[in-house]
């Protein structure tokens, strides 16, 4: 008796669109101090980028090339590209802030370039953005699981298929998730930095390197003005150049 024929489960990739949300479609009460919605439409459209792939895909019964393109790895590359890109604009603004206040208190530019971020504070701002990611990132793992199981699929798995299908559109929206966390954690890096921002505007040059400069200075000139005046005795080589 011969084996039963197995015939591959056909992928229908979901519309991604509705599950994004705010990523589509911000509703915010005021614009965020840091300009994000360029890289937030990049990142929504790269998404949905990704699932009109994988419908051409699934057209041309290529399933691996379905799954490829929306598979875990294309979704992270998508987030950290964003999260990228927002801690570098981030860190530009907050570097912007400081030089501008260093400026107009007229500090000078060796400690002024010293107040700039450095490498560590600048990771650790991309790592607080990126936090946000977390559900995310289980998200893809468990899309990561049953991609696996739906890869061999029969038409008798309808269960894997389905499970596949509500996975994608859960990373969805956990991608919307996570960006909004994102747009939380750059307003949080504003409070963050505004305390050492205004301490540079509260700067004053120290007074120190005037006095140093100037006390030895008004000494001989008191004491020129004694000698010239006939208070105090003058040395003998000041009396013969001045004709005493």
């Amino acid at each position: 008796m011969s084996a039963p024929v197995k015939i591959p489960m056909p992928l229908r990739v979901p519309e991604l669109a509705p599950s994004l949300g705010r990523l589509l479609v911000p509703r915010r009460l005021e614009e965020p101090w840091v300009p994000l919605d360029d890289i937030r439409e990049e990142l929504a459209t790269r998404v949905i980028e990704l699932g009109g792939e994988a419908r051409a895909a699934a057209a041309r019964e290529d399933r691996d090339r379905v799954l490829d393109a929306v598979s875990r790895r294309a979704w992270l590359a998508a987030w950290e590209g964003a999260v990228r890109r927002s801690g570098e604009r981030v860190v530009a603004a907050v570097d912007g802030a400081i030089e501008r206040a260093a400026r107009r208190v007229r500090m000078p530019r060796r400690p002024r370039r010293r107040l700039l971020l450095v490498g560590s504070e600048k990771r650790a701002i991309a790592a607080r953005l990126a936090a946000g990611g977390e559900a995310l990132v289980a998200a893809l793992d468990a899309l990561d699981a049953v991609a696996a199981r739906v890869r061999d699929a029969s038409v008798l798995d309808k269960a894997a298929h389905a499970d596949w299908q509500e996975a994608l559109r859960t990373s969805a929206r956990r991608l919307e998730a996570a960006w909004l966390a994102l747009e939380t954690q750059v307003a949080d890096e504003q409070r963050r930095w505004a305390e050492e921002i205004d301490a540079v505007a509260r700067w004053r040059p120290s007074l120190w390197p005037l006095i140093a400069l100037w006390t030895p200075l008004a000494i001989v000139l008191v004491w020129l003005g004694l000698v010239l005046g006939g208070y105090v005795p003058a040395p003998a080589w000041l009396a013969a150049r001045l004709g005493f």
